[in-house]
């Protein structure tokens, strides 16, 4: 073995950092998601899930971009599509309710 399961030959670059982080917070959509799921005792998916999908895909992509990894960005970019739709969903469902909800002006 040459030392890659061995962090005492680790080199890291700032670059590695960044991707570590970008992949941390898009890590963490699942873990926000199975919380949510378990606290509603049924399948739940939070806004945060999709925040958490569009910040760490962006990062990652750009990541994929800065290293030159085209698995990486073919593999985050496309999903980019999927995790805005689902914002405008969200966002356009949360107006629809609030002017349900709100007062009337008639007279």
């Amino acid at each position: 073995m040459n030392g890659v399961f061995d962090p005492r030959h680790w080199t890291w670059d700032l670059l590695e950092v960044f991707g570590i982080a970008a992949q941390t917070l898009f890590a963490a959509r699942f873990l926000v998601q199975w919380i949510a799921s378990e606290r509603k005792r049924e399948s739940h998916v939070p806004v945060l899930f999709w925040w958490l999908s569009l910040v760490g895909g962006v990062l990652m992509t750009v990541y994929g971009i800065l290293r030159g990894l085209p698995v990486i960005i073919y593999g985050q970019a496309p999903g980019l599509v999927v995790y805005v739709r689902n914002l405008m969903l969200v966002h356009r469902h949360a107006q629809r309710d609030s002017e349900k909800t709100a007062p009337s002006n008639r007279a």
